[in-house]
């Protein structure tokens, strides 16, 4: 756990870069990195120069979206709600390695074009230091467009994201980590609608089961259910297995499996090669 001294630092250097910007819109999504960095924005520049927006779209689930409407109210923050189909994008759709990167380069293009509209002088996101250890391609839309990283600037990670906002008293500090709906689908496979929904229905089942932290990953007809190693022995329990069994093929699955190496985040990318990261990270 980092250490009080180390979050300190690491806060002020954070406000140091964020007052430097002068004025920001936020990509809010109502996750733990973004509702801090939202949270810290206001802070230092006051409410006037700080504009909050959250992309609508069939990739974030209704209930998510909720969420962002209720923290931004929470922390008065002014706040824009856009539409963002990225079913629509030209290549998206069919779910490449590199799926992220077109949807952030039209996203963030967006949201550069309202923050032009609002007279703001940049783009912040929630990438935090961890993200750097990962395959995220849509790292490079944000550098190609210049939209800035906050967080990861001042090596912050998720850790010290959560560490800072409980004692902000903020209710996202243990908020489960949230991903876009089209990450649980393997590369090379379609993405729907449809296929959305039934993801998003089924994580629902698991979400109102009581799990902490969980994903279901879609191959065709069968959900790949991930949640904590510490908390597969519920699985155990035979009525409980068979209700969330049952309640995810009532939302379109043919089969349920647990996957027994339990959550961990990017799992999909776990069949790619070095080289086919590297293309897209460097």
């Amino acid at each position: 756990m980092p250490t009080e001294q180390d979050l300190e630092q690491k806060l002020q250097q954070l406000k140091s870069v964020i007052k430097g910007l002068t004025s920001v819109l936020v990509a809010f999504s109502g996750g733990v990195d973004s509702t801090f960095l939202l949270k810290i924005c206001l802070d230092v520049l006051g409410k006037d120069k700080v504009l909050a927006v959250t992309a609508k779209s069939a990739t974030y689930p209704e209930r998510e979206l909720q969420d962002a409407v209720m923290l931004v109210g929470m922390l008065g923050a002014r706040h824009k709600i856009i539409e963002s189909e990225e079913l629509d994008i030209p290549g998206f759709s069919d779910n490449p390695p590199e799926r992220c990167y077109y949807c952030k380069k039209e996203l963030f293009g967006k949201l550069l074009d309202i923050a032009r509209q609002e007279g703001l002088n940049f783009v912040v996101d929630g990438s935090n230091f961890d993200d750097t250890a990962d395959f995220r391609p849509g790292m490079r839309a944000v550098r190609e467009l210049g939209v800035r990283s906050p967080l990861k600037e001042s090596g912050i990670t998720k850790d010290d994201i959560r560490a800072l906002s409980k004692k902000m008293g903020l209710p996202t500090w243990d908020k489960p980590s949230f991903a876009c709906l089209s990450s649980r689908f393997p590369y090379g496979e379609k993405i729907t609608k449809e296929k959305l929904n039934r993801v998003a229905r089924a994580e629902e089942v698991l979400r109102n089961a009581g799990f902490s932290q969980y994903r279901v990953r879609s191959h065709r007809d069968i959900a790949r259910i991930e949640v904590e190693p510490g908390e597969m022995s519920r699985f155990f329990d035979r009525d409980l297995r068979e209700q969330v069994a049952q309640k995810i093929k009532q939302a379109g699955f043919s089969y349920v499996t647990l996957d027994l190496l339990g959550y961990r985040t990017g799992s999909m990318n776990e069949v790619l090669k070095e080289g086919e990261k590297a293309a897209w990270i460097n």
